[in-house]
C-alpha cells in the first residue's frame, strides 16, 4: 500500500525545474558602437560567455542622452535573458526630469569599472598643484574657464562639485563630448577640464598637458606620482562608472546565475588585459554594495545639479 501511494505520487505531474539560461543572453548598450561602454559591454560579454554556457550578445539602443537605452532595459522582460550596462546618466536624467525612472527600477548585478575624474590643465600653466589652481580660482571667481563633455554630463558635474567643495565659482564652458573639451584646452581656450584619466592620457604623455589631481579615494595605477584631491584636503571622489543591472523582478536565482557568469569573466585575463590597454579603472563591487554606492551618489549628484541649476521644478 505504501509503496503503491509513494509510486502513485511520483507518477503525478511535477513542475519543471527552471533552467537558466536555455538561450542567448542579450545585453542592451545605451550608448553607440565604438565607444567606451560599447567597448567595456562586448568584452565582458566575450569573456562571461564560456562561464554562462550561452553566446551573450550586444545590441545598441541609442538617442537621448542615454535615455532611450536605458528605458529598453527596464521595460524589457524579467526572465535574466535581458541585461543592460548602466552607466552615470541613469543618475543625472531623472533630476533633469528627461526619463520616469532611475535605477531603483533595476535589479543590479554588479558595478564593472569606475574612471575618477582629472583636473587638468595645460602643461605650461601658472598651476602646479590643486591648492594653486583653487587659490586662483578664489582670487578672480569666474575667471578660469571649465571644460565638460555637455551641460548635465558627468563632467560638468564634475566640475560643479568641485566648486561646490572648495567654495570657488569657475565658468563652465560645454562642448560635445570629452574629446572637444580637451582638444580646447590643448588650443588654449579654457583653463581645464574636469574629464577621465583615460580622456587626458595621450595629451599628457606628449607634454602638452599636466594632471593637478584625481578624485579618487587612492592614486591611481596609470598615473603614480599624480594626488588625489583627498591629499590636498578636499573630500572629492567623483567619477563616471559602468555597471551590470536587469528589470525589476528578475528571479533571485537568475541573477545569481549571471552574476556569477559576468564575475568570472570580470576576472578573466583577457578582460583585465583590455580594460588596462584601454586604461578603465576596474572596480567591482557586488549587487549590495553597489546599491549602496548609487544611493549615497544619487543624492550627490542631485544636490550639485540642483547647485548648477539643472534640476527640474
Amino acid at each position: 500500500m505504501i509503496v503503491a501511494l509513494v509510486a502513485g505520487c511520483s507518477s503525478s505531474p511535477q513542475p519543471a525545474e527552471t533552467k537558466f539560461p536555455e538561450k542567448p543572453v542579450t545585453i542592451i548598450c545605451p550608448w553607440a558602437a565604438g565607444g567606451g561602454t560599447d567597448a567595456v559591454a562586448r568584452g565582458l560579454a566575450k569573456a562571461a560567455e564560456a562561464h554562462l554556457g550561452q553566446p551573450i550578445t550586444v545590441v545598441n539602443q541609442t538617442g537621448g542622452g542615454g535615455a532611450t537605452g536605458h528605458g529598453a532595459g527596464v521595460s524589457a522582460k524579467n526572465d535574466g535573458y535581458t541585461a543592460t550596462i548602466i552607466t552615470f546618466e541613469l543618475l543625472s536624467l531623472p533630476p533633469q526630469g528627461l526619463v520616469p525612472f532611475t535605477y531603483k527600477d533595476f535589479d543590479l548585478l554588479m558595478r564593472v569599472n569606475m574612471d575618477p575624474s582629472a583636473l587638468t590643465v595645460k602643461a605650461d600653466a601658472p598651476w602646479n598643484s590643486v591648492q594653486e589652481f583653487l587659490e586662483a580660482a578664489k582670487a578672480e571667481p569666474g575667471e578660469l574657464k571649465v571644460g565638460n563633455s555637455g551641460p548635465g554630463s558627468v563632467w560638468h558635474i564634475a566640475a560643479g562639485l568641485l566648486e561646490q567643495k572648495a567654495g570657488v565659482k569657475f565658468t563652465h564652458v560645454p562642448y560635445d563630448g570629452a574629446a572637444p573639451a580637451v582638444a580646447a584646452l590643448v588650443g588654449g581656450h579654457i583653463e581645464a577640464v574636469t574629464v577621465s584619466p583615460a580622456e587626458v592620457a595621450g595629451q599628457v604623455q606628449a607634454g602638452n598637458l599636466k594632471i593637478l589631481g584625481i578624485m579618487s579615494d587612492e592614486r591611481i595605477e596609470q598615473f603614480p606620482d599624480v594626488p588625489t584631491l583627498k591629499e590636498a584636503g578636499l573630500d572629492v571622489v567623483f567619477g563616471t562608472w559602468r555597471g551590470l543591472a536587469v528589470p525589476k523582478g528578475t528571479p533571485a536565482a537568475v541573477k545569481d546565475i549571471l552574476g556569477a557568469a559576468f564575475k568570472a569573466g570580470y576576472e578573466e585575463p583577457s578582460f583585465e588585459e583590455f580594460a588596462k590597454k584601454a586604461g578603465l579603472g576596474l572596480a567591482y563591487q557586488p549587487a549590495d554594495e553597489f546599491t549602496k554606492f548609487l544611493d549615497e551618489q544619487s543624492v550627490r549628484v542631485a544636490e550639485v545639479m540642483d547647485a548648477l541649476g539643472m534640476v527640474k521644478k
